[in-house]
């Protein structure tokens, strides 16, 4: 039998250096066919086999990154575990950040060099474009869910159908009877709010309505934002008769709001809201809503990202799931 020769005999024999005979036999790195060509020759010089290539060992897998840096309410808390769940199923380990304390924390700007995670999904994510597009030149795998603003081209994207919930909510309204509905929407800058307002426009065209300026407020998706801009709406000279909220939250506040000015709803203010949050079957009159569907926003994040850390073509960047309208008893009964 003959007998293997050595890494250094072969690159004394070739005139090649140690370290390109060595990927050269363990078939690693960029090599030019001439140097495979000289080391096959000189083994065969030798008269020897090549040397046995070292084992290729597997690859420790990183965790995913889960960022939502937010209180785990029903709405941010239904998606993170959805997310967490499938990925657990599929095997991934998984990597939280969680929490309003971990707001501005510089996460994204880490994240190619930390070598801590394989990739990320993340939840409305509150930091700039340019983070974003940093993530997106240094080819880190990502998928946004619900993002704040516009992602960077090329960037995978989940959120729900935010213009066709608003659109059937305010021609739910319409068909209700009302005519001047006032807009509690998110803040200004957010792509989730723009959205609905259009979708509220629309609703508003159709029946040859037009949308008032007056009746549209921006602020946070909390309750006391309800209670100041649904306070604020309903002490304008002409209130209107129908208050569409940004979430349920805000719809919990004006309730507020109506109850302090003797209001009761619905028979003098119809309220809406959007989640479907288990908020919105507390209040009484229970909320009409439009149901997001959060877990299987979570589940696709998880799925699109596998598809990314496998190197698989993707048919679709961004994916709009379907919401649904829930009529309850604030937008009155038929």
């Amino acid at each position: 039998m003959s007998e293997r020769v050595t890494v250094r005999d072969i690159a004394q024999e070739s005139g090649l250096s140690i370290a390109t005979v060595s990927r050269v036999i363990n078939q690693q790195g960029q090599v030019s066919e001439n140097a495979r060509v000289r080391v096959t020759e000189a083994i065969a010089r030798l008269g020897g086999t090549a040397p046995r290539p070292r084992p290729r060992l597997p690859k420790p897998e990183l965790p995913v990154l889960v960022r939502c840096p937010y209180k785990l309410s029903d709405y941010f808390g239904g998606l993170v575990t959805a997310a967490a769940e499938t990925l657990a199923l599929s095997g991934r380990q998984v990597l939280l950040d969680v929490g309003d304390a971990r707001r501005s924390a510089p996460v994204l700007r880490e994240l190619p060099g930390a070598r801590t995670a394989s990739g990320a999904i993340l939840i409305l994510p509150p930091e700039p474009a340019e983070d974003l597009e940093l993530l997106q030149r240094r080819r880190f795998p990502v998928v946004v869910v619900d993002p704040r603003e516009p992602v960077p081209r090329g960037m995978v994207s989940i959120a729900a159908a935010h213009t066709a919930g608003a659109r059937a909510l305010t021609r739910h309204l319409i068909e209700r009877g009302h005519r001047r509905i006032g807009v509690i929407s998110g803040p200004a800058n957010w792509l989730t709010g723009a959205d609905r307002i259009a979708g509220h426009l629309a609703a508003l065209s159709e029946a040859g309505l037009l949308g008032s300026p007056e009746l549209v407020r921006h602020g946070e998706g909390a309750i006391p934002t309800g209670v100041t801009a649904g306070g604020e709406l309903l002490d304008l000279p002409e209130p209107p008769t129908a208050i569409v909220c940004f979430n349920d939250k805000v719809a919990v506040g004006v309730f507020q709001a109506a109850a302090e000015r003797a209001l009761r709803v619905p028979h003098d203010l119809a309220v809406t809201g959007f989640d479907d949050s288990e908020m919105s079957r507390a209040t009484a009159p229970m909320l009409t809503t439009v149901r997001q569907p959060l877990p299987e926003m979570g589940r696709i994040a998880v799925t699109m990202l596998a598809r990314l850390l496998d190197g698989q073509a993707l048919d679709a960047l961004h994916i709009e799931l379907a919401t649904e309208l829930v009529v309850r008893g604030s937008t009155g009964r038929d």
